[in-house]
């Protein structure tokens, strides 16, 4: 059984937000696959299926962004899922362009605090993590503003685009392996 964790803020406001592309990508999974992620559990909203025979939890946490292990060990604890092996972390990153994803078997926090909490909760940095390029903030600007502001409507096309391809590597991630997954949707994409 895999975990499928997309990384986000639970309040409206941050919907669609940089920030919160974690969010939009387990939103793709779930229509994808008709899994239904509302069932609130471990502090996070969660839903319990099947992606390409793979038995999945999709999970949202609702924890905030800078807590979000707190609600993935728990689950993780529950399902008896090897976090080394068998869970999926999605986050923004804004060291990579709009449109591009990054797939990684395993690796450090790279600054990003959803991730220093997950790691910091699930004890290792040995688990795969996609992450969805939302662009670097503007010189002058605020990291935290940015982060949580929207995409610039003539970047909606291209993020709809991203969220979809890192849906599929997190599929691909399963059903072939993160070495085939990062083969895969670690190109440049031609904008």
């Amino acid at each position: 059984m895999y975990l499928i964790a997309g990384l986000g803020n639970p309040e409206t406001r941050y919907n669609a937000t940089r920030h919160n592309v974690g969010f939009g990508v387990i939103d793709e999974l779930s229509d994808m696959y008709d899994i239904d992620v509302r069932t609130g559990r471990f502090r996070a909203l969660i839903g319990k299926g099947s992606i390409e025979g793979s038995q999945v939890i999709l999970m949202k946490p609702l924890t905030y962004m800078n807590n979000s292990g707190e609600a993935i060990r728990p689950a993780a604890d529950y399902f008896r899922i090897d976090t080394a092996k068998e869970l999926i972390v999605i986050s923004d990153d804004t060291e990579l362009d709009v449109g591009r994803i990054r797939v990684r078997p395993k690796g450090t926090s790279g600054g990003h605090n959803g991730l220093k909490s997950v790691i910091a909760h699930v004890g290792h940095e040995d688990f795969v993590r996609i992450r969805v390029g939302v662009g670097k903030k503007p010189p002058g600007a605020d990291q935290v503003n940015w982060v949580l502001g929207h995409f610039d409507k003539e970047d909606i096309p291209l993020m709809k685009e991203s969220l979809r391809r890192a849906a599929e590597a997190a599929v691909c991630v399963m059903r072939e392996g993160v070495d085939a997954a990062m083969n895969r949707f670690n190109a440049a994409v031609n904008v």
